[in-house]
């Protein structure tokens, strides 16, 4: 298939345009560079940079393509950035998103698979988060993803458009070539990571009083080529609807420090601090409907692996992506 990949210079987006090729398919990546990295566009793929707030661009651009699917990771993903510009989030997560699939109904794409987020359900009823649990999203990222899968669903209502809308749980972890740089770090492993390297003194726990084993928030982790291969296995025809991604176990804070403790052999200093408003004690996702539908199980659960794949990309990419 010849497949467009939004946001393919960010981190996930990277990885699965790697994948991509690797099997075989045709690749173009779209990206502005906002916040992604031109290094990381795998220079076997065809790269457009622009911008899709570019209506009539994105719809030039999707025609002269004729891409078989688009996988859509391009948008926004601060949470707390969320809380201070919203309009930022809504008019690129949603507005920009419309112009993309507008785009893509016109050119008659056959698939359209996009990256949503758990930070839809908000603060869940219950553990393991399921697909069929109210979507009561907190802060304007995940209203923002949760208007989008809207937006796909009445599309796909009203003009029959296939797609696949996968809710990420924490994607940690890298291959050889492609890892985890953003411009503003704010994800647990990578930061944990920095300390081990010497970048930082210490990380910083928010909260440990949690109604957890260890008093700290429990968080599931699912590999970055693992999530990837369940983009590439909702290519295939027929499948339709939206999937939590995660491994369906759950790791705490303290966990995670430990087990980048033993991968990098140094110890790992840890700053207490208050907890942050909003953050549930517990999200781990039920991954059993993604595991019925697409056959999809993930090859790399176990935390100590996540963690040895992101800290030999970061060892062999001191400074991350040069650009």
């Amino acid at each position: 298939m010849h497949v467009l990949v939004t946001g393919g210079a960010g981190y996930i987006g990277s990885i699965c345009a790697e994948q991509l090729l690797n099997s075989g398919h045709t690749v173009t990546v779209l990206d502005n560079l906002s916040e992604g990295h031109r290094s990381a566009v795998d220079p076997r793929a065809r790269f457009l940079q622009m911008c899709l707030s570019d209506r009539e661009g994105t719809r030039r651009a999707l025609a002269e393509l004729g891409p078989d699917a688009v996988i859509h990771f391009a948008a926004n993903a601060l949470v707390g950035e969320s809380m201070q510009n919203p309009g930022k989030y809504f008019r690129n997560n949603v507005g920009s998103a419309l112009n993309l699939l507008d785009a893509a109904l016109e050119a008659k794409v056959k698939k359209f698979v996009f990256s949503s987020t758990c930070a839809t359900y908000g603060v869940p009823d219950r553990i393991p988060i399921t697909e069929d649990l109210p979507q009561r999203p907190i802060n304007p990222y995940g209203e923002s993803k949760l208007m989008f899968e809207r937006i796909l669903h009445w599309y796909h209502k009203i003009h029959g458009l296939e797609f696949v809308g996968f809710r990420y749980f924490n994607v940690a972890g890298a291959t050889d070539r492609f890892g985890e740089h953003h411009k503003l770090e704010t994800h647990l492993i990578p930061r944990v990571l920095s300390v081990a390297a010497g970048k930082e003194a210490a990380c910083e726990v928010y909260g440990t009083d949690y109604p957890t084993p260890d008093g700290t928030c429990i968080r599931d982790f699912i590999h970055v080529t693992d999530l990837v291969t369940a983009h590439m296995l909702a290519l295939a025809p027929g499948i339709t609807g939206f999937y939590n991604l995660g491994n369906g176990e759950g790791y705490s804070v303290r966990q995670v420090i430990r087990a980048c403790e033993v991968v990098t052999g140094r110890k790992i200093p840890a700053v207490e601090r208050p907890r942050r408003p909003g953050d549930p004690p517990r999200l781990v996702a039920s991954a059993e409907k993604v595991a019925r539908d697409l056959g999809w199980k993930p090859a790399c659960p176990l935390i100590e692996d996540i963690v040895a794949s992101a800290w030999a990309w970061h060892q062999k990419h001191p400074n991350g992506y040069p650009d």
